[in-house]
């Protein structure tokens, strides 16, 4: 396969510096890969062009989807609104059990289907009343410059901006990166520095430093995401470690998702995760006192829903991403004992009358423009 990279790939990158031995250290992530010329990151879509590196999926995207906010997952950004969802190719991270590994673990880019500038994002989500954008299907730190960009032209149309990342990324790029975003859902793996090495070619260190630093040094709202795997990281030992984590550095009202798995990619040997897992995870973690803790992947109505943590009383019921109940108050109070339910949400209740419930829809922007 030609791996060279062509002109049209060579938008120049950030977060780079030249090693004494000719080679240059790509700063992005904590791979710190070191490049020759013409050699490309793990991540395959930055490399080396001359004594500079690249960024070779500027402006190209696997494709754009209208989604509800709920399948980000973001329970407590906006409930019922509607975001515009894109991604490029490639990864920075190797995980065996990846369910995008056709986009995330892509060489080929012929899977760049789309091609949009970021004024031409900003402008195609105003028009289809999509509440944010979200950089998602594989992790957008590896196109951080692009990514940025179209945050900053969201931001000018008045247009929130999410991320949906494994959090794998180093100090100074993760402050310029984070500072352009609203909400971020960070994929916590497992609890484990095994898990993390043998699963993910990667290590837990660094996400545990960007969850810290988003929740403390930031303004972005957070969620995170588990994804149960049978076997590997679902005992009720390393979730209690995990609760534990969140509870005592990141405080209660940090939503969490536990997300089923279903055999895909390197692990099509594993059976998916029983439903009965998630209960058990979720229980678990509102017992270390987590305020929200929900399911997904699988139907599970009270693992979908918004629950006050003063009363209990069911502020937002849905059904899959669908809402078919609204109960928090114009400022996001709980009406029944008024205690203020953490998260964004609209003055405006209106967003729900259009609301996407399970579907999501492809958009192709360049043949809009």
């Amino acid at each position: 396969m030609d791996e060279s990279i062509s002109i049209a790939e060579q938008f120049p990158a950030k977060y780079w510096h030249q090693l004494s031995d000719g080679r240059i250290q790509c700063d992005l992530c904590p791979r710190d890969c070191k490049l020759h010329d013409g050699q490309r990151g793990a991540c395959f879509v930055r490399g080396r062009v001359g004594d500079q590196m690249v960024l070779t999926t500027y402006g190209r995207s696997s494709g754009f989807c209208i989604d509800p906010i709920e399948k980000k997952p973001l329970n407590q950004f906006y409930p019922g609104s509607r975001v515009l969802s894109f991604g490029t190719a490639g990864c920075n991270l190797a995980c065996k059990f990846c369910q995008n590994w056709d986009i995330s673990k892509s060489r080929n880019f012929d899977r760049l289907q789309d091609q949009a500038s970021p004024q031409a994002i900003a402008q195609y989500a105003e028009q289809q009343h999509c509440k944010s954008v979200a950089f998602t299907y594989n992790d957008p730190v590896i196109f951080a410059e692009y990514a940025m960009d179209v945050a900053a032209a969201c931001h000018a149309r008045g247009i929130k901006t999410v991320a949906v990342t494994a959090g794998y990324i180093h100090a100074e790029p993760r402050r310029d990166f984070f500072a352009k975003m609203d909400a971020v859902n960070v994929d916590l793996k497992a609890f484990t520095e095994a898990f993390y090495i043998k699963q993910t070619g990667a290590h837990l260190q660094p996400v545990l430093d960007t969850l810290r630093y988003l929740k403390h040094e930031t303004d972005v709202w957070l969620e995170l995401t588990t994804l149960l795997i049978p076997g590997l990281n679902d005992s009720r030992e390393e979730i209690t470690a995990m609760s534990d984590w969140i509870m005592q550095t990141l405080g209660p009202d940090v939503p969490l998702h536990f997300s089923a798995f279903h055999p895909d990619y390197k692990m099509g040997n594993i059976a998916p995760t029983p439903p009965e897992t998630l209960m058990r995870a979720r229980s678990i973690a509102l017992a270390a006192g987590m305020h929200y803790v929900y399911t997904g992947n699988v139907h599970y109505v009270e693992g979908d829903t918004t629950f006050c943590p003063q009363c209990q009383q069911a502020v937002i019921e849905r059904d899959w991403y669908e809402i078919k109940q609204y109960h928090l108050t114009t400022v996001g109070d709980c009406p029944n004992c008024g205690t203020r339910i953490a998260g964004h949400f609209a003055a405006s209740n209106d967003q729900l009358s259009d609301q996407l419930g399970r579907q999501r829809i492809p958009v192709k922007i360049s043949a809009t423009r």
